[in-house]
């Protein structure tokens, strides 16, 4: 009867471990949160009652989530678009190379292969302006006049620790991209060339149709990576100066560590979590026509 039952339910035996690890990583979570953003729970061991939307009302009235917000897509949107764009044309550089590719591929991978802790440990002792080697550099060459605080000044900070993620990202993007290029066949180019098609068209009619889906499912992760990204900016600037670089999951993070609030932190990560389930149903829209268009 066992025998039996486990030959007709095989499918079910081999997902169940996994289905079970998914709701306790992941469900769990997102339930609690769901139910603490509701309640006054608070790490000071206060009694715990039901508060309705008084969190969520009084997260989207405190200017300071919406500065948090700006400064979230301001990071998004810095990191994304040069780790799209320096991505690409390293994928297309390393695509052309005939010799020591494995080496240049193998180089390509070292900032994605460094933690971050190393990572903004070894930028923040670079862009330092007492002893690091950035400013010692361009003082040297006449190109400031003085050390720049690279990440005490908020004219600055914002803007360095985008580019220091543009740099730990562009890796994922050139590698995945290179590996998306070498499928297309040559017969494609030989062929357009034949007809007189210039570099550009060849780029526009061959290779952005084969490379373009899988850039945009790039854009999907990194979307949810860079706007959930926590590590990188609270140990280079802590969300400092001020709050030049404080993110919505920093933001949270201060309500519910530092105001021990944790029913209004678990507010604001729900909030995060619906804008960005909204922008990945957008960006799946548009992906979903890119896979339809390239099948036709």
């Amino acid at each position: 009867m066992i025998k039996k039952f486990v030959n007709r339910h095989m499918c079910g035996v081999f997902i169940a471990p996994a289905f079970l690890v998914t709701i306790l990583l992941l469900a769990y979570p997102i339930c609690i949160s769901v139910f603490y953003s509701f309640t006054n729970k608070s790490l000071l061991g206060k009694p715990l009652k039901f508060t309705g939307f008084g969190n969520y009302q009084s997260v989207l009235s405190n200017p300071e989530f919406y500065q948090a917000l700006w400064n979230t897509m301001v990071y998004t949107v810095i990191s994304l678009s040069l780790q799209l764009m320096l991505g690409f044309i390293l994928a297309l550089a390393l695509n052309r190379i005939t010799r020591f590719k494995g080496l240049f591929r193998t180089l390509i991978l070292i900032p994605w292969a460094f933690p971050m802790i190393i990572v903004t440990f070894t930028w923040s002792y670079l862009l330092n302006d007492l002893y690091g080697i950035v400013n010692g550099k361009l003082l040297q060459w006449g190109l400031i006049a003085q050390p720049i605080q690279f990440l005490a000044d908020p004219r600055y900070a914002m803007v360095t620790v985008s580019l220091v993620n543009v740099w730990f990202g562009v890796p994922l993007f050139a590698v995945n991209i290179l590996a998306s290029l070498q499928t297309i066949p040559r017969d494609l180019y030989e062929a357009a060339m034949i007809d007189g098609a210039s570099a550009w068209m060849r780029f526009r009619f061959i290779t952005l149709p084969f490379v373009r889906v899988i850039a945009g499912l790039l854009i999907i992760l990194r979307t949810i990576w860079i706007f959930n990204s926590f590590d990188l900016i609270f140990l280079m600037t802590g969300g400092g100066p001020g709050t030049a670089t404080v993110t919505v999951p920093i933001f949270a993070y201060r309500m519910g560590w530092t105001l021990y609030s944790l029913g209004r932190s678990s507010a604001v990560t729900i909030l995060l979590l619906l804008f960005l389930a909204g922008a990945c149903f957008l960006y799946f829209r548009i992906l979903d026509r890119w896979e339809r268009e390239v099948s036709q």
